[in-house]
């Protein structure tokens, strides 16, 4: 049986992890300062980007923790980021103008090198192979 705890403490699974956790801090970080300086330019860019660093925390914690709690918490967050990422690029893609300002999601997280598109495929697919088997 694979397990989490094995899974994150090395190697593929750390690295994960960090990824993560580098997002987390640098989505709400930019999102807080963006909200805190310059909120009414592009409200819903900010918060839509304070919502993902959020969701970067929540995957953080949920993969780095051992359990079924953290498991699901890192499947739900995970697959919030999917959604927000695919449908928030969508719309940027389709009307650059409906957001004044990017977010870490607009044209498929472009602004991050497309990361933030293939990290919650790399995030399911992590938590899909490191699911308990009985």
């Amino acid at each position: 049986m694979t397990s989490i705890r094995t899974s994150t403490r090395s190697g593929a699974g750390r690295a994960l992890v960090a990824v993560y956790g580098v997002f987390a801090l640098a989505a709400t970080a930019r999102s807080l300062v963006q909200l805190g300086t310059k909120a009414s330019e592009a409200p819903l860019a900010y918060t839509l980007s304070a919502v993902a660093g959020l969701v970067y925390v929540a995957a953080t914690l949920g993969l780095a923790e051992v359990g079924p709690a953290p498991r699901r918490l890192a499947w739900a967050a995970v697959g919030f980021e999917l959604v927000g990422v695919l449908t928030v690029g969508t719309l940027t893609v389709l009307d650059p103008e409906l957001f004044p300002d990017q977010t870490v999601w607009s044209a498929y997280g472009e602004g991050y090198g497309w990361l933030p598109l293939v990290l919650p495929f790399v995030g399911l697919a992590w938590l899909w192979h490191t699911r308990p088997r009985h």
